[in-house]
């Protein structure tokens, strides 16, 4: 006969309360996953903006499985990028001679310390999640992207709609605040502007920047695939 000891008792007390924690975690996150499929579905309200004609600018959208950017062309439109993403702020500024830039905005914390997969620890991710006004706006200088109907879509913006997406972008960047070296030789980090959290992700940032410019979009768009099924 097998002996039920106190240490046995407690043991078993210990297994029923994190399996219970490990249900409450899996339903708080099929929650938020399933709140942000449907509302992502939801198209919002948008200013209406002038349509596209023979002087548009093309701009992309870029998306991985976590996070999505905005490729802007450096000249177009009457704006000229290269005075907020100057080559000097480089590990090699020759990279700075490319014509567009890729700009994402998002938690400090994150995007320092996970360049890879590899690197992404639960306590980054629960800092980030509860909130963090530490945020940061993202730069690669690029080459002419190309769409590719998956993971790049190019949109068509009319003068005054980009300048509306411009002005979004560049009021979250916060202007004359510090720059940090990037994952490499051709991208860099400065200090942004807003709040990062659950409800307010890197991709509910680029889902407002299109809507700034009148691009149809989704009422909530925490993940990339909310912001690229409207594309």
């Amino acid at each position: 006969m097998m002996m039920v000891t106190n240490e046995t008792i407690s043991w078993r007390r210990l297994g029923r309360v994190a399996r219970g924690v490990a249900v409450a975690i899996g339903a708080v996150v099929f929650v938020y996953v399933a709140a942000g499929l449907a509302l992502g579905a939801i198209p919002r309200k948008t200013v209406a903006q002038p349509a596209a004609g023979p002087d548009a600018v093309t701009i992309f959208v870029e998306a991985s499985a976590i996070h999505t950017a905005i490729i802007v062309p450096k000249q177009a439109a009457g704006m000229d990028w290269r005075d907020w993403a100057k080559p000097q702020d480089l590990r090699d500024p020759r990279y700075a001679g490319f014509p567009y830039l890729a700009i994402g905005w998002g938690e400090a914390g994150f995007f320092r310390e996970t360049p890879h997969w590899r690197d992404v620890r639960p306590g980054t991710i629960l800092r980030a999640a509860l909130g963090s006004d530490r945020t940061l706006i993202h730069v690669d200088h690029l080459p002419l992207p190309r769409a590719n109907g998956d993971d790049v879509r190019m949109i068509r913006l009319s003068p005054v709609a980009y300048r509306h997406m411009v002005a979004f972008i560049q009021s979250r960047w916060r202007r004359g605040g510090r720059h940090y070296p990037g994952y490499d030789v051709y991208d860099a980090f400065y200090e942004a502007n807003g709040r990062y959290s659950v409800a307010h992700t890197c991709n509910n940032w680029t889902g407002d920047a299109l809507a700034a410019a009148g691009v149809r979009m989704g009422w909530w768009t925490p993940f990339p695939v909310t912001v690229m099924t409207w594309l």
